[in-house]
């Protein structure tokens, strides 16, 4: 089965082309701090792991994880293993963290471990790592209810190599409980001769319930799956019902393995893309436009529906929807405006511009229906530019003062990278991409849970903005959905030249960014101003107000956790978990 390309389809109401900036507020945030009874170790990474793909899996790793299900719940892990919980109700009476799980053995002992990490699975289990190598599942019983109960470890096995769990979510499926868990590795590759020696790969494992058999706290493993690719994947999720998984990566993934054995690998197919001979063609010089439009033969000038107005078009046959019909690219003069029948089999229309000059890159907003065809005279022109490009010589144009370019004098900044950014759907049973989007220059900038229940979501940099994108795998139509913006957010964060972690409020309410030591950004979206605020520049009165807020920590400790709810923002250093109060809701 082929992959078909697939577009990410941004919801223009969404959007607000009049943003302005965001206006720094020098309110006060109020910040509460709990000394923790042990340090958060940073595990460093050590000599062998140099390579850019350790760093992004776990040198800028996030130690403060969140707990969908429950409000202002976080869970971290100490350096002596215990799992410790918060849940902030009162900001003003915090307790300190209790523990709810202890890793039994001591991680330090593994030479090659990694950070423990964590997974809330379900708002009643949740998957944790060691570090060394071990997968636990645990029975957690309801976490936000206040109760004390400890976790119970129902699973627990030696994957072999230590790993970082991305995510996990849990089903029901014929009555019995499945897990589904998905593990980050990098592993030495020896067919890995041009690279780093290294590659990375992502283990997708379902753990089932045993208690068909007998044995109603017994957990086995059902199924691996094994991916494997040259990048560290951006965001990756398995579907709700483990019938999918969604992978965005700088480089392709590939499945390699299922239950150990090798998975035979497809021809390479070339994507499906919907091939439809144009409705229409068309020209234009600076003065004109003429269009082509391809009818049914034997047309007749009564039959014959043509509109157009200064900014706007529509022609088409009576009986029939529009064949062409939208808004122009620029104004046209509907006066000196005219049509002819050719051949009796397509109609010939001439706009007259009302600027000359300019030359429109499309002529219907959003119609990709037609094809542009270039005169004789403009063919001849753009060759005549690019003479110098495709010369035989090495110096097309003597008279040029800059020097020919010598292409073994490229640096490999310089070339265009084979792969590009691409975030991909997998069919659990074919195993093959069935959807796959070119993210090219739409830069990804966090994950954020918003809806426990659905896959978490993805903030993608769109031009100046910040688009969240919501999968939604039961809509193949739609697999990808947008569902928020925060303006300017994705310009913004790029001078962030210290930042570290991003995130935002499950509500949207705002975003927030942090450095590496002590430093806080928070951004929220267009709100009611109280007082009146005149635009001096624009004349006339402003409404709304975007805010920056900045929070400056009583800490030189590195920031080790990063993570946001719809009140509150929680920051993690090794000693401390500052809680910033950032809504009043």
């Amino acid at each position: 089965m082929a992959a078909s390309n697939y577009s990410l389809k941004v919801n223009r109401d969404l959007l607000d082309p009049n943003f302005e900036s965001y206006r720094l507020s020098l309110d006060a945030i109020p910040t509460y701090n709990v000394q923790l009874d042990a340090a958060v170790e940073e595990v460093k990474l050590k000599d062998t792991e140099y390579t850019l793909e350790h760093m992004r899996a776990f040198g800028m790793y996030n130690y403060l994880h969140l707990d969908p299900w429950y409000e202002d719940s976080v869970l971290f892990v100490d350096c002596n293993g215990r799992v410790l919980s918060l849940t902030v109700t009162l900001d003003t009476a915090l307790g300190k963290p209790r523990e709810v799980y202890r890793l039994s053995a001591d991680p330090s002992r593994c030479e090659d471990r990694l950070c423990a990490s964590l997974s809330c699975t379900s708002a009643t289990w949740a998957a944790l790592s060691d570090g060394s190598g071990r997968l636990i599942l645990l029975r957690t019983g309801k976490r936000g209810d206040g109760s004390h109960m400890k976790w119970e470890p129902l699973f627990s096995e030696d994957m072999g190599e230590p790993f970082t769990i991305l995510h996990s979510t849990s089903h029901v499926q014929a009555g019995v409980h499945v897990v589904e868990v998905l593990l980050l590795g990098i592993q030495k590759d020896p067919e890995e001769t041009k690279g780093s020696g290294y590659s990375v790969s992502l283990k997708w494992i379902t753990v089932a319930s045993a208690a068909g058999h007998g044995e109603e706290k017994k957990y086995e493993v059902r199924k691996r799956r094994v991916l494997r690719g040259k990048s560290v994947p951006h965001y990756a999720a398995v579907e709700p019902q483990g019938k999918g998984l969604m992978v965005a990566s700088e480089k392709p993934f590939i499945f390699t393995h299922v239950d150990g054995r090798p998975v035979e690998q497809p021809e390479p197919q070339p994507m499906e893309v919907e091939k439809t001979d144009p409705i229409y063609f068309w020209q234009q010089t600076t003065e004109d436009i003429t269009i082509c439009v391809r009818m049914p033969e034997g047309i007749t000038k009564q039959e014959v529906l043509f509109r157009v107005t200064v900014d706007s078009v529509s022609v088409g046959v009576q009986g029939f929807a529009p064949l062409l019909e939208g808004q122009l690219h620029a104004s046209v003069d509907p006066e000196a405006c005219t049509w002819i029948i050719r051949d009796d089999k397509s109609l010939e229309v001439t706009l007259q511009k009302r600027s000359e000059g300019p030359m429109w890159p499309e002529l219907v907003m959003g119609d990709r229906r037609g094809e542009f065809v270039m005169t004789d005279e403009q063919a001849a022109l753009i060759h005549e530019r690019l003479t110098h490009l495709t010369s035989e010589d090495l110096n097309g144009n003597p008279d040029s003062n800059k020097p020919p370019c010598n292409s073994q004098e490229l640096e490999d900044c310089d070339g265009f990278p084979e792969d590009s950014s691409s975030l991909t759907h997998f069919d659990e049973e074919s195993l093959q991409p069935t959807q796959v989007v070119n993210l090219g220059s739409h830069q990804y900038l966090f994950t954020v849970d918003v809806d426990p229940s659905e896959m978490p979501c993805l903030c993608l940099r769109h031009d100046v903005d910040a688009l969240v994108w919501q999968p939604r795998p039961n809509q193949p139509g739609n697999m990808w959905e947008h569902i928020a913006t925060f303006h300017a957010l994705g310009y913004v964060q790029a001078s962030k030249r210290d930042k570290k972690f991003a995130t935002c409020a499950p509500n949207f309410s705002y975003a927030s960014l942090c450095e590496c030591l002590r430093r806080a950004f928070i951004y929220r979206q267009p709100s009611p101003v109280e007082t009146v605020l005149f635009n001096r520049k624009q004349g006339r009165q402003v409404g709304q107000v975007a805010k920056q807020q900045v929070a400056s920590l009583d800490s030189d400790k590195p920031i080790l956790g990063f993570r946001a709810t719809n009140e509150r923002l929680f920051i993690l250093t090794s000693t401390n978990l500052f809680v910033l109060k950032v809504n009043n809701n």
